[in-house]
């Protein structure tokens, strides 16, 4: 064991690797990994493992689940695009195709995802699940920890994400409500709640989407609005919403960009205060920076709201077999609820952070852009509250910071290989 802790440390220490591994090594059930263990294969955790491999660094991927991108390809709903152009969702080293829209749907982004995998040669090992990840202070590493096999390593890149696990508020009398509730993670498309009153939860981009798809499928839907929020156009004088902002930012302080976007805004869509979708007193660029609160970029819905087709409603106040009261004492009936209430990280679940570098929300403690690096080589991506943009940035700055040690160690080994042979067999002892 002193020898293995000793060698921990040495990057030209590969052994014969098995077949099961990628770049490791079994000791009973005890794997070293050469390079970093990335937990999650979604998106960020592809992003890393190709910033990685693009500097010669070995990557083994832990996936729970039995495929990428699991989020999107099971707990997403049919009509799902892109709510920002592809220029601003691809991954590092690969652009979408050309003959991609500007917002790809979902069965292409999927497909881009498998044919960014293959590109880099990215071979998640999957259904396996960490339960545990634990920086070892006596020997220097990181232990990671899955029901059957512990993983050995000097990095962890925490990539399992900002929408890891659901959340399922609680409601009063939800166990009395005879109808259907769901969350949208179980949501797919319409056809199933036909000429049914449908209560949708939650107004943020899915929400206002799902509403809007109830409606193409004959439903009645209405939308539960608790508090204030910015609906925008998707697209502004023929530019994204998102792309204009990012333009404007160049030029304009975040309050500057804030009112023309307003003023654009209530021109374009009018006043949404009279529909019961009350702005927030910050602007929408603001309010991101400030709580991570994204605004909605309206696909329709909000045309379906003026018509009376999507109707708005407060804070539900209790549920009782197939009604609904809501805080401002209405009482109307429903047939069904889906819970558009999103999704939250369940990283403080598994990983033994000594450090604090994460918040008990599951958050790294600084904010972006300085959220990606921890300490004693652990790392985090896809926390920015940035969507992909935010993810290539942090993938690119980790792979540079691990590759920077990987080198240096190199070097450093390179050199002590040209010492006594008796220091050599000490260090390789």
């Amino acid at each position: 064991m002193e020898g293995y802790a000793k060698r921990v440390h040495d990057p030209y220490f590969q052994p014969p690797l098995q077949s099961a591994i990628v770049s490791g090594v079994s000791l009973g059930s005890c794997v070293w990994v050469p390079g970093p263990v990335i937990v999650g294969a979604g998106p960020s955790g592809l992003a890393a493992a190709a910033c990685l491999k693009n500097q010669g660094i070995p990557v083994l991927i832990l996936e729970k689940t039995n495929c990428i991108a699991s989020l999107w390809q099971i707990k997403t709903y049919d009509r799902l695009c892109l709510h920002l152009p592809k220029q601003f969702c691809q991954l590092p080293f690969m652009p979408f195709p050309k003959d991609y829209p500007n917002y790809p749907t979902k069965q292409q982004f999927l497909a881009y995802l498998e044919a960014y995998a293959k590109n880099f040669d990215l071979n998640p090992v999957f259904n396996t699940m960490v339960v545990k990840a634990e920086y070892d202070g006596v020997f220097g590493f990181w232990r990671v920890q899955t029901k059957v096999t512990e993983y050995v390593s000097r990095w962890v890149i925490v990539a399992t994400g900002e929408n890891a696990e659901e959340v399922v508020p609680k409601i009063e009398g939800m166990n009395e409500f005879i109808g259907p509730i769901l969350h949208t993670s179980s949501y797919k498309s319409g056809d199933c709640f036909e000429n049914k009153n449908v209560l949708v939860v939650g107004c943020g981009n899915s929400g206002m989407e799902v509403c809007l798809d109830l409606c193409n499928y004959n439903a009645c839907p209405s939308v539960v609005v608790r508090g204030s929020l910015h609906v925008l156009p998707q697209e502004m004088l023929g530019r994204s919403t998102f792309g204009l902002s990012m333009w404007l930012l160049k030029w304009f302080p975040v309050r500057v960009v804030d009112r023309l976007l307003l003023f654009a805004s209530h021109f374009m869509i009018g006043d949404t205060d009279r529909h019961g979708l009350n702005r927030p007193k910050l602007g929408p660029l603001e309010l991101k920076n400030v709580s991570g609160k994204t605004p909605v970029l309206d696909v329709g819905t909000l045309a379906k709201i003026r018509s009376g087709d999507i109707k708005v409603y407060p804070g539900i106040k209790r549920l009782a077999r197939n009604n609904v009261e809501f805080v401002d004492g209405r009482i109307e009936k429903f047939d069904a609820i889906i819970l558009a209430t999103g999704y939250r990280s369940n990283v403080t679940t598994w990983l033994k952070d000594t450090n604090s570098f994460f918040e008990k929300d599951g958050f790294p403690t600084k904010p972006f852009p300085e959220g990606w690096k921890g300490e004693c080589g652990l790392y985090a991506v896809g926390f920015t509250k940035r969507g992909l943009l935010g993810t290539s940035m942090d993938a690119a700055k980790i792979a540079e910071d691990i590759a920077c040690q990987w080198n240096t160690d190199k070097k450093h080994l390179k050199s002590l290989r040209h010492q006594p042979p008796k220091l050599s067999v000490y260090i390789d002892s």
